[in-house]
């Protein structure tokens, strides 16, 4: 099983172009299934020899090694385009991962900020140095522009179009969209860059990074996680809010003002509108205003 899952990586690689991340969890998931299933046959089995009800024994163990639905999910989706391949190419005569379906998942709301809670964060760094204005420039474009944490550090100076009040973002699955920023978010991205320094091992011009650490190098996730929870401690807000927290409030916020869904869907970078659609169970007071102003028996 081995040179196929080495033969499906190197595809993924070089013929999909897939991230290093992307083939990273490949790895990982299948490396779990051929230990799983080297166990239960005694030895590395082929995926020939691999059955719809192995695969569900394995499943099985997932779920009472106490896996989350979504990591099974995924876990499946790896085998299903695995063994696709392994039929494709030879190893296998079918696919046994066809068959088997997802896990229902838990329906969790996300979690959000109300607007004052988002102002009182927002006004929380400190405008006198420029780890603050650093601080409260990326606060204000996650926010302004509902992105995801890896979208923000990823972000380059050629990506902003300060007179359009654009910015390019590169999403999941190396989507490109064009997000919209506000005067607030790029008056602070103004300020941050004009006390910025880049490291001289950081390209220069359209590629620099625009956020970057004390050692003018670009921040990653982690980092802009730390910076967070520093500002929650702070303000004393909800301990629970991460990065991603500021993309649910963004676009909670919008829904509760009158923006309708498929913007939003567009905002968000999200490919199928079911994603977005969450939002709509959290967003409730915009829907009242438009019931009570619009029915003729509401009041």
């Amino acid at each position: 099983m081995q040179a196929a899952i080495s033969r499906f990586l190197r595809y993924l690689l070089v013929e999909r172009n897939s991230s290093p991340l992307t083939v990273k969890s490949y790895r990982e998931d299948l490396t779990s299934l051929d230990e799983f299933l080297t166990e239960s046959y005694g030895h590395p089995p082929e995926p020939a020899e691999i059955t719809a009800l192995d695969l569900r024994g394995y499943v099985a163990a997932l779920h009472e090694a106490g896996y989350a639905k979504t990591s099974v999910a995924r876990r499946l989706a790896s085998l299903r385009s695995f063994f696709r391949f392994a039929q494709r190419e030879g190893y296998a005569d079918s696919n046994p991962a066809k068959p088997l379906r997802n896990p229902r998942p838990d329906r969790n709301l996300p979690h959000f900020l109300t607007t004052d809670e988002i102002g009182k964060l927002l006004d929380s760094p400190p405008g006198d140095s420029p780890a603050g204005l650093r601080d409260r420039a990326m606060l204000e474009t996650m926010y302004s522009a509902g992105l995801r944490v890896s979208e923000l550090v990823g972000i380059n100076d050629g990506d902003l179009d300060p007179e359009g009040g654009l910015v390019r973002i590169r999403g999941k699955g190396r989507r490109e969209r064009l997000a919209p920023l506000g005067s607030y978010a790029l008056q602070a991205i103004d300020r941050w860059q004009s006390c910025r320094t880049l490291s001289p091992r950081e390209p220069k011009g359209p590629e620099a990074p625009l956020f970057v650490n004390k050692f003018g190098r670009r921040l990653t996730t982690r980092s802009v996680g730390r910076m967070l929870e520093k500002y929650l401690k702070i303000t004393g807000l909800d301990l629970r809010t991460s990065p991603h927290t500021l993309r649910h409030s963004f676009a909670t916020h919008l829904l509760d003002r009158g923006a309708d869904i498929r913007s939003v869907q567009e905002l968000l970078g999200h490919k199928s509108l079911v994603t977005t659609q969450i939002y709509t169970h959290v967003s409730t007071t915009g829907l009242r205003e438009v019931y009570e102003r619009a029915h003729p028996r509401a009041n």
